[in-house]
């Protein structure tokens, strides 16, 4: 009798025999690691899985995970990525992008996939810069960056990835930044979500944008700096380790929110809310916390699942075949059709 236990896979056997060509010190390094080690916890295996992407030093993602890949053309990876999820909806689809990629040429492309709700994972690297065409500024680039293309500093005002996504349609929002233990978790939770889920990760570049995350990631400024959500769990950051000394609580005035000081550890008392990743308005306002008064809001800000657009298809598709019979030949010769002689064309 043969042995069907299924073998179980390590990040190891997610690497593929090509050399891995980032600049030294690039964050992108960390969230393949952190993708190579997701991808065997969620039981996902090599011929069933397909990273699509588009152009960026992000997309040169597929070389570098062993499984099926596209490296595509400049922000189309989300109509790929659909047509590869359409001809075979059991295929586990992952796009990886960037803040350029996915937002600028391709923004119309991310927009609509997100509506549309098709069961892929969206990785969307922002280091707002353009790292691979040599630093200029791109639509994630904060007011005042200093790039090739806007050596005098830019003036325009930045998209916000999480809520660009959230406007969009987005089910499923998430953020985490290359270098944090925690990214495995939310990439775990996009995947377990029925339809297209969107993460953020903030990536650093190391030549044309160093640091310019530091303010939250690094280990120093974490306390502060970071608040990670969890579904059911209060809203707390600072030093975790007494219970966390702040929270976030609903200004009931003004309908926004507020940072609140927790004393002895009584969150209640102090008014924290308690993280429901349904709730879709508060979801937009932890995306539109400003940075500096608030900290940065990350994990699994929303998640609440709808039917996909490639079950409506699928379904959609059924209806229309049932009780008949395919028939090649009737359907090219159905409507005017011609029969060429050899004395010309007879109606």
């Amino acid at each position: 009798m043969n042995d069907m236990t299924p073998v179980k896979l390590t990040p190891k056997d997610w690497e593929t025999d090509q050399e891995v060509r980032w600049c030294p010190g690039c964050g992108d390094y960390a969230i393949l690691k952190a993708v190579q080690r997701t991808l065997p916890d969620i039981g996902a295996t090599p011929e069933n899985t397909v990273f699509v992407s588009g152009i960026g030093c992000s997309s040169r993602f597929p070389y570098y995970v062993e499984s099926y890949g596209f490296h595509t053309i400049h922000g189309r990876a989300p109509a790929v990525a659909t047509g590869v999820k359409l001809a075979n909806p059991a295929l586990d689809v992952w796009i990886v992008t960037g803040d350029g990629d996915g937002l600028s040429i391709g923004g119309n492309h991310t927009m609509h996939i997100l509506r549309r709700n098709l069961d892929c994972q969206i990785l969307l690297f922002n280091n707002e810069i353009y790292g691979l065409t040599k630093g200029q500024y791109s639509p994630t680039s904060r007011e005042g960056t200093k790039s090739p293309s806007t050596p005098f500093g830019s003036v325009d005002h930045p998209a916000k990835p999480a809520a660009f996504a959230l406007g969009s349609g987005a089910r499923f929002v998430g953020r985490g930044f290359d270098v944090s233990k925690n990214l495995p978790d939310v990439l775990k939770a996009a995947h377990a979500h029925k339809g297209a889920a969107f993460v953020e990760i903030f990536q650093n570049c190391i030549v044309y944008n160093k640091d310019v995350f530091a303010d939250f990631t690094e280990k120093k400024n974490a306390d502060d700096g970071q608040l990670w959500l969890e579904h059911g769990k209060p809203m707390l950051f600072g030093n975790m380790k007494l219970g966390g000394t702040k929270g976030i609580a609903l200004d009931k005035e003004k309908l926004t929110l507020k940072v609140v000081e927790v004393v002895d550890g009584d969150w209640e008392a102090a008014g924290v809310i308690v993280h429901d990743v349904t709730n879709r308005s508060v979801a937009h306002m932890l995306v539109e916390m400003p940075f500096g008064a608030f900290p940065m809001a990350l994990g699994v800000l929303y998640d609440d699942p709808v039917p996909t657009f490639e079950s409506a298809v699928v379904q959609q598709n059924e209806l229309a075949a049932k009780g008949k019979m395919p028939d090649l030949q009737k359907l090219v010769s159905q409507g005017q059709t011609w029969t060429v002689g050899k004395s010309g064309p007879e109606l």
